[in-house]
């Protein structure tokens, strides 16, 4: 088993908070990982995977037990049965940005807009990791899994994953356990293959997002540039000289409502009907079919809010912190929670628990965390 010296997890999430543990496991290939992970399992020990630390809020107390650096690296070209299309295969360690320049460079489109996203690729299917209109679950194809409850790698299609709004059947929400208590080995997207020059942007969302006509042809590159220059003028691109982008992101989820909780809304907050859902077909027997059908479901679709608008209007702006504490609000997006200064994860966590509050007493929706909470409690 591969051992290192551990150190601090203050020192390996982007929070920048977070204690040693007992012991510390540093994985550079895939058997390093299986054998590893294996043998903590069968031990029953306290364990923790580790890729870019960017969705972790760990507690200050030290842990018991071992983190396992998951830093397995690699991308291989496969044939896609898609005409113009290509599958990459990539380990998990891998830096999910590294990837995202890499495909824009090779002319591959499909997760050009998710520049920027720290981490690594093996977390991105977790929580189905999405920006400016594009999420994973558009071009992933398949994941090696390795089991805990069996021990035993899988391969396992996209299908099966449960993928959501930011979650899977994969990702510990908080409160909770995954539903499939496993780790990724490796992920496999498959990617259109667009070239270098200037093709029109299909999802209405993106186009949105980066204000593009209809009609207006982009190229990757071009796309890149932006959404990185967007999320650096937010605090969302990690810079050792910019305290405000010492945070896991976004904090809390974007809250989605029924339609007609959103239209109790104050008419100025930022809102967006989500797709309906396709209803699943109704299969009756010929021999019990009496003539009728039951009717489908009817009804507007859910609504998604903006969590960011809600924390401001609840009275916290851009920059709010505690009295004393380390710990505040991004001075460039109020959905992140930064470390201001050698802040404890309990500063963090009372300025988590501190805007719940104010959300929900001022419009009874409680804002659900999006990273990975260990040793701490909101």
């Amino acid at each position: 088993m591969p051992e290192i010296t551990p150190v601090p997890l203050a020192a390996l999430t982007t929070l920048r908070v977070g204690g040693t543990p007992r012991r510390m496991v540093e994985a550079r290939t895939t058997d390093e990982l299986v054998e590893t992970l294996q043998e903590l399992w069968l031990d029953r020990e306290p364990w923790l995977v580790l890729g870019g630390g960017s969705n972790l809020l760990f507690g200050d107390d030290d842990f018991e037990g071992t983190v396992v650096l998951i830093r397995t690296t690699g991308i291989e070209r496969l044939p896609s049965p898609r005409e113009g299309h290509v599958r990459l295969k990539v380990q998990a360690g891998h830096s999910w940005d590294e990837l995202v320049a890499l495909t824009v460079s090779a002319g591959l489109a499909g997760i050009e807009a998710m520049s920027g996203i720290p981490g690594t690729t093996g977390a991105a299917p977790i929580q189905n990791v999405g920006a400016y209109g594009q999420e994973i679950v558009e071009t992933l194809v398949e994941v090696e899994l390795l089991d805990e409850a069996t021990g035993e790698v899988s391969t396992v299609p996209a299908s099966d994953l449960g993928l959501g709004l930011r979650t899977s059947v994969l990702k510990q929400h908080y409160g909770s356990v995954p539903e499939r208590p496993a780790v990724i080995l490796t992920v496999t997207l498959e990617l259109a293959q667009v070239g270098h020059g200037d093709v029109p942007v299909r999802s209405a969302q993106l186009r949105q997002a980066l204000s593009l006509d209809e009609d207006t042809a982009v190229s990757l590159a071009w796309i890149r540039e932006t959404v990185l220059a967007t999320r650096a003028r937010k605090g969302m691109v990690l810079n050792d000289a910019d305290s405000d982008t010492y945070s896991a992101g976004s904090f809390f989820q974007n809250p989605v409502v029924s339609a007609e909780f959103a239209a109790t809304l104050p008419p100025e907050a930022p809102r967006w009907p989500m797709l309906p859902a396709e209803p699943d077909d109704i299969v009756i027997p010929l021999d019990r079919f009496d003539g009728y059908l039951p009717p489908r479901p009817q009804g507007l679709p859910p609504v998604k809010l903006s969590a960011a608008w809600l924390i401001e209007q609840s009275g916290m702006p851009k920059g709010f912190r505690l009295p004393r504490s380390r710990a505040g609000l991004s001075t460039k997006h109020a959905l992140a929670l930064t470390n201001r200064g050698s802040a404890s994860a309990e500063e963090v966590a009372a300025l988590a628990r501190l805007i719940q509050q104010r959300v929900q007493s001022e419009f009874g929706i409680l804002l659900q965390p999006e990273p990975v909470l260990r040793g701490v409690e909101l």
